[in-house]
């Protein structure tokens, strides 16, 4: 059981999905983190896989990675984003994890031969790991994020856990729910209805909403706080307006603007140690939505987006966010435009048709043979064309086994991934890796995490990140093969990034007088980068596409 007087608030939603409890959860983070107290977020993810790193980007979104190597769910990197910080995997459970050591546990008769149930046993696991993750982060608030919305079967014993810590430490549990407000279009009025079903579900568990955050396209008015407080027996300066905006990054300046930080401190019963510091963020979150600002056209050439009708942007979050920061630290706007890659490779298609205009291409990583000439196409137009490029983890393979094909001559040029009788394999899999595909390990068997990189002298890389050794976080199997690195770098590529042994590249790139930028890592640089410390690389990539533009 957790210990008396750490504070721990849950955030659940209610109505609907995707309504942005990460970003409450996030902003309520960045907020009691503002006004002095250590704070540490948890996502709980209530699927059954152990973690995100199996599942399927176009239904679930991006997997972010932790610097420790664990895959995790993409609401982490928001985490990550809002508190300036890296997280750890004791901020990280899923009911897979749970379920997981709870077997392991009884199969090693940790349970003295008892009958193992869902309750007690599963429940006190979960509280277990709250309670770890509060103690491994030294935290004085615990902000948790239970994934779902209330009344799904998936997530109701995370719920049971949390009311059971209500009930021992009745002052120090808030529950804030995150609840949709329609105002359909044929009717013009918002209603409050879902919202008061979706807190009677939540009663239903034995569970009172201590926050309403009202999530609608346009501001709450009284009368509907009104009508919430009463009949969800919520104090009305409790019920949070959190109408549309057009950058998340303002949330926590709408919420502080309402004063929930504060609140939250008296419902937790904590004195209030400083004023909330934001003015930093209030700059960079004016910035970034500054639509005003000179415009730089991005083509995201990416494959992860057939869902329908509807583009999942979500599968590239990191890439997105990182660009918008670096955006913003350049003072421009961000006009980023989504290529499939399956359109490019289609017959008949033509690279110009599809990136003529652009200031800069990226390429982001993925997996697996779909939409991959697509990629390369793009890749060759940017090289002949001199657009500025930058290519992320698959997006740099990719960029070698062009230039191999087209400027070393090596037609067969491939990765093994791909095709596995590859005349030229110019990238293979990783040596340990062989044995962990042969056996059917795919999930957490990558090479996963920060690792150190070596920055060669007078190179754009080293550069751009003004050092010699930097770590940055992989997610990969496949590496550039070394049995091609002298002959790739004779025809005019240079790696200038390496592991510090030399082995494997890191980074490859085109020197200056042969291509304004093009770069490739084999790393993924967007998930280190940060609202106030945007990532060096995706800063001068997008300054060699500012250049570009200047040049029309």
């Amino acid at each position: 059981m957790a210990k008396e007087g750490h504070k721990y608030i849950f955030v659940l939603g209610g109505v609907m999905s995707g309504v942005g409890k990460g970003v409450v959860a996030s902003s309520v983070g960045l907020l009691l983190q503002q006004k002095g107290y250590p704070v540490n977020l948890v996502k709980v993810d209530p699927y059954l896989n152990v973690d995100a790193g199996t599942m399927n980007p176009t239904e679930h979104g991006e997997v972010f990675v932790l610097k420790s190597g664990m895959e995790t769910d993409q609401d982490m990197g928001n985490y990550e984003r809002f508190l300036g910080r890296d997280l750890t995997n004791e901020d990280y459970m899923t009911s897979g994890m749970v379920y997981q050591s709870v077997i392991e546990r009884e199969r090693a008769l940790g349970y003295g031969g008892k009958c193992v149930e869902a309750l007690p046993h599963v429940r006190d696991e979960i509280l277990r790991r709250f309670e770890a993750a509060a103690a491994y982060n030294g935290s004085r608030v615990s902000v948790i994020e239970i994934g779902g919305t209330i009344g799904d079967f998936q997530n109701a014993l995370f719920i049971e856990a949390a009311r059971v810590l209500k009930m021992e430490y009745p002052e120090d549990v808030l529950f804030v729910m995150v609840s949709y407000l329609p105002t359909p279009g044929t009717l013009g009025e918002m209603k409050t209805k879902p919202t008061q079903t979706a807190v009677r579900d939540l009663n239903s568990y034995g569970v009172q909403p201590d926050f309403i955050v009202a999530r609608s396209k346009e501001p709450v008015d009284e009368k509907r706080k009104e009508k919430l407080a009463i009949s969800c027996s919520v104090r009305k300066d409790r019920i949070i307006s959190a109408p549309d905006i057009s950058s998340i990054y303002e949330a926590p300046l709408n919420f502080e603007k309402d004063r929930l930080g504060d609140a939250m401190l008296d419902a937790l019963k904590l004195p209030e140690k400083k004023k909330a510091s934001l003015a930093a963020w209030k700059k960079f979150a004016t910035a970034v939505s500054n639509t005003k600002a000179p415009e730089i056209s991005i083509a995201v050439v990416g494959k992860y987006f057939d869902t329908g009708d509807f583009v999942l942007s979500d599968a590239y979050l990191s890439v997105i966010e990182a660009i918008k920061f670096s955006a913003a630290k350049l003072n421009r706007h961000a006009k980023i435009s989504w290529v499939n890659s399956k359109k490019l490779e289609a017959k008949g298609a033509k690279a110009s048709s599809l990136l003529a205009g652009y200031d800069g291409i990226i390429v982001p990583g993925g997996f697996g043979e779909s939409g991959i000439e697509g990629k390369i196409k793009a890749i060759q137009y940017a090289r002949e064309k001199k657009i500025p490029y930058f290519g992320l983890c698959y997006g740099m393979q990719l960029m070698v086994i062009e230039y191999a094909r087209n400027v070393v001559g090596l037609k067969d040029a491939n990765t093994t991934e791909i095709k596995k009788s590859a005349a030229d394999p110019v990238v293979d899999v990783m040596l340990e890796q062989k044995k962990h595909l042969s056996d059917n390990k795919y999930g957490g068997t990558m090479r996963l995490g920060s690792y150190p990189c070596y920055l060669k002298k007078g190179t754009m890389a080293r550069a751009a990140y003004k050092k010699e050794l930097v770590e940055e976080r992989h997610r990969h199997r496949y590496e550039i093969n070394p049995s091609y690195v002298k002959q790739l770098e004779a025809a005019g590529l240079v790696f200038s990034g390496t592991s510090p042994d030399g082995v494997l590249m890191e980074i490859s790139e085109l020197p200056r007088e042969t291509h304004p930028f093009m770069l490739g890592t084999q790393f993924h640089p967007e998930l280190q980068a940060r609202p106030l410390d945007p990532h060096p690389l995706f800063t001068a990539f997008l300054s060699a596409a500012i250049a570009k533009r200047r040049k029309k």
